[in-house]
């Protein structure tokens, strides 16, 4: 079926008088004809031949109703054949001319060939009330914004010489895009105030269809020119480079780091942060001061191994065997190591349990284990037993006589030498966020006018901010919420009270006789052999 454009529909034969009327029946399978319309139908069916037939035997006139699924719509479009004829292909066709809307009533017989059927005809009312007008107007208008967005003015200017509210409402029918639901929709909607309705809603979700394409075409648009007029001023900031003598290997690093900062797991505070010195250092010559202060900062950043972890293996049972193979004696202190590592366990279970994902702050969230006792008992070790037993790595931070609590937080980037914190270089070491970090000697951290480092140790060690450490060097909020803190210490009386009431003391006191026997025996004897070329036989 072919539609005409809507200028040919005659307003005359818009709403002829028809008393009762008995026409065949023509159905349409692929579309629907609303009243002015004008098209061209081919006749693929012995259906719709033989109505067809019956309406050229008749006085040219057929009912023209829409087939949904296995039936037929209440309504109809009485249609007059215009012209007959034949299609390229040399299908038979007939030109029909929509006239008016009919109730399809029941059949009766004829003599004509073809399904006919009762009409009931619809008489379109001729008062218009004042909220059709408006409606009027506002359909004109949201069709020409629609014409005006399409860059077609036929479309608005079709209107011009249609006033009534239903033959207005009928033109929506033109439309190729609406579906054939909606067009049966107002097709059998005879008030014409509520189908002017219907197509007002039609054409509003159009209009805000096109606004919505227009939007995302100009975003795209707009993207599309800001990447090009990047690259065209790299190429000229490269020449210009290149006429000063200052070309060299910079664009490559450039390179390097985007290539790096679009592979890696970063937080987004973190890349906007990186991506902002990457552009700065892409600008910056290499005679700058600052060229290699950024450079060292970047390299810095992307050594950090962000997104990175170990897998956490929480086995209570494994870990006590791990620390007894490694350890000898100190019952009590394994037993509550083991009870501090069951605790983590059940809590993980339980996180999880309320959430698939465990909820920050309470990952790394619990006691602060401080092993205090003499020096060679074996305070270090034990951490290593820990992050042994829990599949994670290990590292030490030595901090026995540091004042400075730059060496804690990092320095500042303004200052020659800047560096990183231990911390920092510690996650660095470890080549995860979540390593077992051993504070080691906390007892013999001092204080003078360069700061006091235990108080940057409140931060590191306290579960409430520690999601949200900040190294001077970086710049960037860090998460050492995953991180399992320990602490050693040889006595109490040097800690800091606060720092003291973040931790759990352990106490190692010693060794009894017997224990220094297995200790020298099943550890130290071997070791020994071991560092002088030694085997048992020899001694």
């Amino acid at each position: 079926m072919t539609e005409t454009s809507p200028e040919v529909a005659n307003p005359e034969v818009a709403n002829p008088e028809i008393d009762g009327l008995n026409l065949p029946l023509l159905p349409l399978t692929t579309g629907v004809v609303l009243p002015q319309m004008v098209v061209t139908l081919a006749l693929e069916t012995a259906e719709a031949r033989d109505a067809a037939d019956g309406a050229l035997a008749g006085d040219r006139r057929v009912l023209l109703v829409p087939r949904l699924g296995t039936g037929y719509t209440s309504v109809g479009t009485v249609a007059r054949v215009e012209n007959e004829g034949e299609l390229p292909g040399g299908q038979r066709a007939l030109v029909l001319r929509g006239l008016s809307r009919a109730v399809v009533g029941r059949t009766v017989p004829s003599d004509h060939p073809g399904l006919w059927v009762e009409v009931d005809p619809v008489a379109e009312p001729a008062a218009v009330s004042g909220r059709a007008k408006e409606m009027v107007r506002e359909y004109r208008a949201v069709v020409r914004g629609i014409a005006e967005k399409l860059g077609n003015p036929r479309i608005a200017d079709a209107l011009a010489g249609v006033d009534d509210p239903g033959a207005l409402a009928d033109t929506a029918g033109w439309a190729p895009d609406l579906s054939v639901e909606r067009k049966v929709e107002l097709l059998e909607e005879l008030d014409p105030e509520a189908r002017l309705e219907i197509a007002l809603g039609f054409v509003r979700e159009t209009l805000s269809e096109l606004d919505l394409s227009e939007q995302i075409r100009n975003r795209v648009t707009e993207g599309m020119d800001k990447t090009q007029r990047e690259f065209m001023l790299r190429q000229q900031l490269h020449a210009i480079r290149e006429e000063l003598g200052e070309a060299g290997d910079g664009d490559d690093v450039v390179a390097e780091y985007r290539n790096q900062l679009a592979e890696m797991v970063l937080p987004d505070d973190v890349r906007v942060a990186v991506e902002r010195e990457v552009d700065r250092f892409e600008r910056m010559s290499e005679q700058s001061p600052e060229h290699g202060w950024i450079r060292t900062w970047l390299d810095t950043v992307l050594e950090i191994p962000w997104g990175t972890r170990s897998d956490e293996r929480l086995d209570v049972v494994e870990a006590r065997e791990i620390l007894d193979a490694d350890h000898t004696g100190l019952g009590d202190v394994k037993d509550r190591i083991v009870e501090y590592l069951a605790v983590r366990k059940l809590r993980a279970e339980r996180n999880m349990s309320d959430s698939d994902e465990p909820k920050r702050g309470r990952r790394g969230a619990g006691a602060i284990l401080a092993l205090v006792g003499p020096p060679g008992v074996g305070k270090t070790s034990l951490g290593e037993s820990v992050a042994r037993s829990l599949g994670r790595e290990f590292v030490r931070v030595a901090l026995g006589g540091v004042h400075d609590e730059a060496e804690l937080r990092g320095h500042r980037r303004t200052y020659v030498g800047a560096r990183p914190g231990r911390i920092v270089r510690a996650l660095t070491e470890a080549g995860t966020m979540n390593p077992v970090i051993v504070l080691d000697e906390v007892d013999k951290l001092g204080n003078d006018w360069r700061g006091d480092p235990s108080s940057a140790l409140l931060e590191v060690l306290d579960p409430a901010q520690n999601h949200t450490f900040r190294d001077h060097y970086l710049e960037v909020d860090l998460d050492l919420s995953d991180v399992l803190f320990l602490a050693t210490a040889n006595v109490l009386d040097t800690i800091p009270g606060p720092l003291l009431d973040r931790l759990e003391i352990i106490r190692l006191d010693g060794y009894t006789e017997d224990e220094k026997v297995a200790i020298a025996r099943d550890h130290l004897l071997a070791r020994q052999l071991e560092r002088n070329g030694l085997t048992a036989d020899d001694v």
